[in-house]
């Protein structure tokens, strides 16, 4: 966007403020539409939103000799999923540097499993060329001595990005969030203080953009907030308090009768805010605490899920939602067996797929009917899995924290084309760019067909 001019206007002068904001908000949004007709993954679950990437077309098979195009090693440690803007592939991490110290002890409340910090961290931004790997320059943000850690299958940098192609926002939860140029120079920066995360087990929730929006989710123990900022100033748009305990759910933007929703599960109730204004559209009860997995929408319906205490998906029908809707037409239909905990579902075509917690169990469903297609069944050679699915091209992607990725061919019933193995961990979601699928462990590797 930063080179594109006022064609067809007498010249910058004349244009008056609110002219200036309404053409820059136009481009913005049309650079946004052109992002999701290319399929380039500019956001925490894809250019759609829901795992999906329209023109995608990636390899099948690899392995650690076959169809790698290129890998390259990722200094300290992270779980954000990368993000793509042109020739620029994005990630963060969190590199420890200095004199190790004695570990201190989480005092949250039913901290167990959690991960000792004995180090302070550098919090880091690494652009690299999608074409070959090369490292395009490396940027520490902030650096700090964590004030508490996190589950021990967890990181300090497990908030994946968002570009919109001119900038890209990386945001480190309690380190703040900092918007950097596609040179990597900081050009804002924005602090929210310290969360307080339940069982002290750590951060993740990805900011979502629209337009000139950034939305962010800060439920924690202690005082919980949504809050819209403006992505060229960093300046507070809303903020709205919430009375919810942790999550980990990324908010989900979506279109309706022509206005924007955010969307944001909560053990509480889960709310669509209006993107202009911070009211809040509509709320449904019905999930339970530890609420992780982000939504995803489509044929008019979003769909909510979690799996701690109890398992649930929850269908919303977004015409005509308004107020509580818990009890109403609205709530479409729901499913109460074998949902995810960490991985976030996939809508694909007419199918959302889940797995079961964070086993290799996977189910789909009818969208629009809410009726089991895929029947629950197990995926060979996989395991404990935190990665989110994705799809291209009829076929479905997961990976695991043992380096194995399966892919099966979506349909009733489904047909498993290959498993896939690496030594590596795979927490971060696949990304897909057309031919290349792109994994983030403790290497980034770009898969792609030795001949393409």
């Amino acid at each position: 966007m930063a080179n594109l001019s006022f064609a067809g206007c007498a010249t910058r002068d004349t244009i008056r403020p609110m002219q200036k904001r309404q053409i820059l908000l136009a481009l913005a949004l049309a650079y946004l539409l052109l992002q999701a007709a290319r399929g380039e993954w500019s956001q925490w679950r894809g250019p759609l939103g829901t795992g999906e990437s329209p023109d995608g077309d990636p390899p099948i098979h690899w392995s650690a000799t076959e169809n790698i195009r290129w890998k390259q090693a990722i200094p300290g440690l992270g779980h954000s999923t990368p993000v793509i803007a042109g020739e620029h592939i994005f990630i963060t991490t969190a590199v420890p540097y200095g004199e190790r110290f004695a570990a201190k002890k989480d005092t949250a409340p039913g901290a167990h499993d959690n991960f000792p910090v004995t180090s302070a961290h550098a919090f880091t931004v690494i652009a690299y060329n999608r074409q070959d790997g090369k490292k395009r320059w490396e940027r520490t943000v902030t650096r700090e001595r964590p004030r508490e850690g996190g589950h021990f299958t967890g990181s300090l940098a497990s908030n994946s990005p968002v570009t919109d192609g001119t900038f890209v926002y990386a945001y480190f939860g309690s380190r703040g969030l900092f918007c950097l140029d596609m040179k990597g120079e900081v050009v804002w920066e924005k602090d929210w203080g310290d969360m307080n995360t339940r069982h002290a087990h750590g951060e993740g929730s990805s900011p979502a953009l629209h337009g000139n929006t950034l939305v962010i989710n800060w439920d924690h123990e202690d005082a919980s907030f949504i809050t819209a900022i403006d992505k060229r100033t960093g300046q507070q748009r809303w903020k709205k308090d919430r009375d919810e305990m942790t999550s980990w759910s990324s908010p989900l933007i979506v279109e309706h009768a022509g206005r924007h929703q955010v969307i944001l599960p909560a053990t509480g109730k889960s709310r669509a805010y209006d993107l202009e204004t911070g009211e809040v559209v509509w709320e449904c009860s019905g999930l339970s605490r530890n609420v992780v997995s982000t939504p995803v929408a489509g044929k008019g319906r979003v769909f909510l899920s979690n799996s701690y205490d109890w398992q649930a998906i929850q269908a919303i029908t977004l015409e005509g939602a308004r107020g509580d809707i818990t009890k109403t037409k609205n709530l479409a239909w729901s499913h109460r067996q074998n949902t995810s905990y960490v991985p976030s579902p996939l809508l694909y075509r007419d199918t959302l797929y889940f797995l079961a917690h964070l086993a290799n169990i996977l189910t789909g469903i009818d969208v629009r009917s809410g009726e089991v297609t895929v029947a629950p069944f197990r995926l060979e050679g996989i395991n404990r899995v935190f990665a989110s699915p994705v799809a291209a091209a009829g076929r479905v992607y997961l990976c695991d924290l043992d380096g194995t990725t399966h892919v099966f061919e979506h349909g009733t019933p489904p047909r498993t084309l290959a498993v896939n193995q690496l030594d590596d961990r795979f927490s971060a979601s696949p990304v897909i760019e057309g031919k290349a699928l792109y994994l983030r462990g403790q290497h980034l590797y770009c898969i792609m067909k030795e001949n393409q």
